[in-house]
């Protein structure tokens, strides 16, 4: 079963969708990325309440994990997203 099957049998809702393919495109190598939810709010055209639940949605699922992170002065930060098993989903550019 390849990703889009996937991700679409599990009826998630297309706002988690469109999150999940923005972070699969905005991650590194390792399958993280660092995207504030304004940004993705932004980029993506939907509210930041909405980018949020999207994010819950696909935590919930299994499909992304989220991590804290702070500045050196103790504020916090973006969170750290890392999408599950990135390497089925990610194919080389060239």
């Amino acid at each position: 079963m390849n990703w889009f099957q996937s991700i679409y049998s599990d009826y998630l809702p297309s706002r988690a969708v469109s999150v999940y393919m923005y972070l699969v495109h905005r991650a590194n190598a390792g399958g993280h990325c660092w995207p504030s939810a304004q940004k993705m709010s932004s980029d993506l055209g939907m509210s930041k309440s909405t980018v949020k639940r999207a994010i819950a949605d696909l935590v919930s699922h299994g499909y992304l994990t989220t991590e804290k992170r702070y500045r050196e002065n103790g504020a916090n930060s973006s969170l750290m997203y890392t999408v599950r098993d990135f390497q089925k989903y990610r194919t080389t550019k060239g």
